[in-house]
């Protein structure tokens, strides 16, 4: 792996399922450990979105993507582009240098991607939801509400999203355990701020 700067050797993941909490959880860190945080949904949706695009590949069919598929095909399908676009991930943090630990968080951050990458798999935490968390989330949060993009079962393609996020918040747990990457279930119990305590200490000798 090319890494110039040494900022990839040096960094700390969190990974895992939609609603668990990584970006607040990373910007509490960020903010009291003076960490670099890095927010792969951010740049997911922006410039890496373009890079796709730039290699031909279609423009997404919203009616095919979350109507017509499976829960079963949209989770593969979005495997497949977890994978591409972890390459332009990377491409990211070489960019950036820092003094502290640079701190990467997002679903797309999975734990068979950045496991080779580590030293030590306690660099990396897997957050991922319970069922009651995870329905609490969609039901709180304005983002995690029904899909957004005009289609013509709205109620359908909200089902199916969620039913593919739960089979990639399981694969990403499955994955996690066979890498030793400690998994970190969220159940709604603990606050933000107690939450990100317990990543803190999983983190501690690098912080």
């Amino acid at each position: 792996m090319w890494d110039p700067t040494g900022s990839i050797g040096g960094a700390l993941w969190i990974g895992g399922a939609q609603w668990a909490g990584k970006s607040t959880v990373a910007r509490l860190l960020a903010v009291r450990h003076g960490l670099t945080a890095y927010h792969y949904d951010y740049h997911d949706a922006r410039g890496h979105n373009d890079r796709l695009l730039a290699t031909g590949a279609p423009a997404r069919d919203p009616e095919r993507t979350w109507v017509r598929s499976t829960p079963e095909e949209m989770a593969a399908a979005t495997r497949e582009v977890f994978a591409l676009r972890f390459e332009w991930a990377l491409d990211d943090l070489r960019a950036l240098v820092s003094g502290r630990p640079l701190l990467a968080e997002g679903w797309g951050l999975r734990p068979e991607f950045v496991a080779p990458l580590l030293d030590s798999p306690r660099r990396m935490v897997v957050m991922v939801p319970t069922e009651e968390f995870r329905q609490h989330q969609l039901n709180s949060l304005p983002r995690a509400g029904a899909v957004t993009t005009k289609v013509s079962d709205p109620v359908r393609a909200q089902q199916n999203r969620i039913a593919r996020d739960r089979l990639l918040a399981e694969d990403a747990v499955r994955s996690a355990r066979e890498h030793g990457v400690r998994v970190l279930e969220v159940d709604g119990s603990l606050n933000a701020e107690e939450v990100a305590g317990q990543v803190a200490d999983h983190f501690s000798p690098y912080l």
